[in-house]
């Protein structure tokens, strides 16, 4: 196995898939950005992508993050965090990460916010929007997401630029569709009510077996990682 030939032709792959999907839905690929979900896989496998062009790279955790922004601070790359955020780290995820995908409630917005003012960076935030009330996922109710983006608008030194859901498995990737969609929604409804646009900009949603369907709902960051590197092995 040569990882690096793997991984290459990997992102080579899903690159034309999510060009040929965009350009079927009327939309350019340069508008869709390729998060390459690195939990959980190496250093080595980062370095394979980054080497191949990929440039963002995502944790879920965020010590596992910190060790891998350490590991390649010789890379031009860019760090997000998808996974759950707990208060208690937002000093150390405002100071590392330069986008954080799960804000999921206003306390933490301000905790991230404060977190990055005291470190003088200036992460972008994506509020996690939870459609599907699974027990097991995490994110705020539409009502809910709504006041998190207002509040927002008053941040100092994040910046808010989009949503982000994780909707339930299917087998079938179809049937994520309507979840996708409805984050689109819960976007334009905040457009109609006065919310920069600017604010707005990202839909973070799709992964590596619905990408293509997210892609075609207007997601503008997807975030694989089997795509990209193959089996997790945990």
């Amino acid at each position: 196995m040569d990882l690096h030939a793997d991984i290459a032709r990997n992102l080579t792959e899903v690159r034309q898939r999510i060009g040929r999907t965009a350009t079927a839905a009327g939309r350019a690929a340069s508008d869709i950005t390729l998060l390459a979900v690195s939990k959980t896989f190496s250093v080595e496998a980062v370095r394979a992508a980054a080497a191949a062009g990929q440039r963002d790279f995502g944790e879920n955790r965020v010590q596992e993050g910190l060790q891998k922004i350490t590991q390649t601070a010789d890379l031009s790359i860019r760090w997000h965090l998808i996974g759950t955020l707990q208060s208690n780290k937002a000093r150390k995820a405002a100071s590392a990460f330069h986008v954080i995908h799960s804000i999921d409630s206003v306390r933490l917005l301000q905790a991230v916010d404060a977190a990055a003012e005291e470190a003088g960076t200036h992460p972008e935030l994506l509020v996690q929007v939870d459609l599907a009330g699974e027990a097991t996922k995490h994110g705020a109710p539409v009502e809910h997401a709504k006041d998190i983006v207002k509040a927002a608008q008053r941040c100092r030194a994040a910046r808010l630029s989009g949503l982000m859901t994780v909707p339930p498995f299917f087998d079938n990737p179809e049937l994520t569709r309507p979840y996708f969609a409805q984050l689109r929604a819960v976007r334009d409804t905040l457009l109609t009510e006065g919310v920069d646009p600017q604010l707005l900009r990202n839909l973070s949603m799709g992964m590596s077996h619905d990408f293509e369907v997210a892609v075609q709902e207007g997601a503008t960051i997807v975030r694989l990682g089997t795509a990209i590197f193959g089996q997790r092995h945990v």
